[in-house]
């Protein structure tokens, strides 16, 4: 388990059958909208959906610019305070930006005291949850910590010789067991990523919770389709291993006329261009770079299939949304990609980094009639559906009362053949 010298031996649950005010919920984050990944959209959703329930909400998150200070922003609908800390261009990274790392304590002190949170909930351990977390211990306010973060993840930006890097590794999880070991309750989004945090930190009592959509707010399309139209949606690099879904591409049969639409940006959109000119697919390769909420889902509409290629997905919203959008999946065997793709109910996975094996799958569900491709379809719509973003939202709520949860069930049942 975490600390058990951790905050939560001063805050006790509430009574049951007490009235539930209102919350004060400080969330921090190393990554936050405008960014565009995986943690950042999952730190706003989940603000938002506090905000809409009645909570107040404030995100502590570097500046997105030369900018920074205090004011109200808007996101997914929903307005909220955001306190934008004085942040660096991290020039190896397309985009990154971040705290300063010997501020931070200061910092989070200051406005932990001007907002006095009910609850801290920090988004990974870098640095503003390293701050946030030490702080708030010191004055006995509950911390909630979520991972979602791999140390593998960052180290082509970091510029370190490949001999160094495992020693790099392995002060990562060090520090991660420091400041999640703070919080009263860690959470990661899947069972497997839980896992692994507690095999890498010595952690125990993981909470899976995951990320969650809002699966409304997708649009299915079963009718016939005109076109095989292959869709990745995702940052564009190393480790999302693009490459191979390029050369599967290349792989197809030429009857197909396979077009492959890459939604996302990233340090490698030269280098993958590049490649796909070398392959001869550059005609039917598409590079959207980012997208609006509203072409985004756009996309998932009209595409075929849903390819992830990725080994390092501790969950992957936009598998997710793909799923939401009653899209088939083909994806790696990675990570925790096989939580949500199961082999002939919603997908395949693949050997990662098989580029043969990924190109056999892709013409498996490009050439499928359109009732087996319906079974796979309705399968991502059921497999998704046990990720409903509310559910999350609820067990986030007793988690920062203080009130014990159990892990959300997001394993949907198999699917039942049928007597037609």
């Amino acid at each position: 388990m975490p600390d058990s010298s951790g905050p939560h031996s001063s805050t006790p649950a509430q009574p049951a059958g007490a009235a539930k005010k209102p919350l004060t919920v400080l969330i921090g984050a190393d990554t936050f909208a405008p960014d565009v990944n995986g943690a950042a959209r999952f730190a706003e959703r989940l603000a938002a959906g506090l905000v809409s329930r009645g909570h107040d909400v404030h995100i502590v998150a570097p500046a997105a610019s030369r900018k920074h200070g205090t004011w109200q922003e808007e996101h997914e609908g929903q307005t909220m305070t955001a306190h934008r800390l004085y942040s660096w261009r991290w020039y190896p990274h397309d985009w990154l930006r971040f705290a300063i790392p010997w501020r931070i304590k200061q910092n989070s002190a200051r406005i932990i005291d001007e907002v006095k949170p009910d609850v801290v909930h920090f988004q990974s351990h870098i640095v503003v949850g390293r701050g946030l977390s030490v702080e708030a211990k010191k004055r006995g306010i509950r911390i909630i910590g979520t991972n979602h973060f791999m140390p593998e993840n960052m180290l082509e930006f970091t510029l370190l010789p490949r001999w160094i890097q495992e020693w790099a590794i392995g002060l990562a999880w060090k520090a991660a067991r420091r400041t999640f070991g703070r919080a009263e309750a860690v959470t990661t989004p899947t069972r497997k990523a839980a896992d692994f945090l507690e095999k890498f930190t010595g952690l125990r009592g993981v909470h899976a919770i995951s990320c969650g959509i809002d699966a409304h707010n997708y649009t299915p399309d079963f009718g016939e389709r005109t076109e095989n139209r292959i869709l990745f949606v995702g940052r564009v690099t190393g480790e999302k291993q693009i490459d191979v879904l390029l050369k599967a591409v290349a792989a197809l049969p030429a009857s197909l006329d396979t077009k492959l639409e890459i939604v996302g940006g990233g340090d490698q959109l030269k280098n993958l261009q590049n490649l796909a000119e070398t392959l001869n697919i550059a005609d039917r390769v598409t590079f959207t770079g980012y997208v609006t909420d509203e072409q985004l889902r756009q996309a998932y509409t009209r595409a075929s299939v849903f390819a992830m290629p990725s080994i390092a997905e501790l969950q992957s919203i936009a598998t997710m949304e793909a799923m939401a959008s009653a899209l088939p999946v083909v994806a790696a065997n990675a990570m925790a990609l096989p939580h949500l793709v199961r082999d002939g109910e919603n997908g395949y996975l693949f050997d990662p980094g098989n580029v043969d094996d990924l190109a056999t799958k892709l013409e498996h569900v490009l050439t499928l009639p359109k009732e087996e491709l319906d079974v796979l379809k309705r399968g991502s719509l059921r497999i998704v559906a046990a990720h409903d973003i509310q559910t999350t939202i609820s067990t986030f709520e007793s988690l920062y009362r203080g009130e014990p949860v159990a892990d959300p069930v997001t394993e949907a049942a198999p699917s039942v053949p049928t007597s037609e």
